[in-house]
């Protein structure tokens, strides 16, 4: 979710790629229902693992296993956010929704961070 999410509505400042520690190999029916809903795409993506090159070639990790991330990727890592979203693998529909607005939320929030830095170094 939050690759779309990222993808439809930050894409002038962060570039998403989503892996997962134990990926599913398939975008869940209803992530792609509750992702539709609100007019997200989810064309070119897919279910992926985490590979080290991917995480040594990121300039943010944002960990959303519900785990501490410092205790799951050994160093050195790029800069590391822990997003508390839930997991809605296997819930209802409404789980699923409650979960892509958290996303949507904090990736806003993350978009905004970033626009508001980019700003700041423009003008020094």
């Amino acid at each position: 979710m939050a690759e779309a999410i990222a993808k439809n509505v930050a894409d002038d400042v962060i570039e998403a790629s989503s892996a997962g520690l134990v990926p599913f190999g398939e975008i869940p029916g209803t992530t792609l229902a509750v992702l539709a809903e609100r007019g997200f795409s989810v064309a070119g993506q897919h279910s992926k693992p985490l590979r080290p090159e991917d995480l040594s070639a990121a300039d943010l990790v944002i960990n959303m296993t519900g785990r501490c991330g410092a205790s799951l990727f050994a160093d050195p890592t790029p800069p590391l956010e822990d997003w508390v979203v839930g997991d809605p693998y296997g819930y209802s529909l409404p789980v699923y929704r409650a979960i892509r607005n958290q996303i949507e939320a904090r990736v806003a929030e993350l978009a905004q961070r970033l626009r508001d830095n980019v700003n700041v170094q423009q003008t020094a």
